[in-house]
């Protein structure tokens, strides 16, 4: 369950991200009430998360997955650059995790 919650928690650190970016530094209520929730959200699970599943491991993790779904939606939704560059460099984050896993 604590890996479950590990993985939501970082999906919820990309939602917690991108509504910050929407929120034009915090002048919009909508995105900034998001951002909110979803920062709570995240590190409640992240907290709970690390209860169980090791602190390198869990942090590790939790902020691939927030850093990666941060910049695909930025790349996707906010018409930033994809480049090969970029991309790669995402490959090496998702990557590093797999290792972090395996040892």
């Amino acid at each position: 369950m604590a890996w479950v919650v590990l993985v939501v928690s970082g999906l919820l650190e990309t939602v917690w991200a991108a509504a910050l970016a929407r929120s034009e530094g915090f002048a919009r209520l909508v995105p900034t009430v998001v951002f909110g929730v979803a920062l709570v959200l995240s590190m409640a699970g992240l907290a709970y998360a690390l209860r169980t599943v090791p602190l390198g491991t869990g942090y590790a993790v939790w902020v691939a997955i927030g850093a990666t779904g941060a910049a695909l939606y930025g790349m996707v939704a906010l018409g930033e650059p994809a480049t090969v560059a970029r991309l790669l460099c995402l490959l090496a984050i998702v990557a590093g995790v797999g290792l972090k896993l395996l040892h």
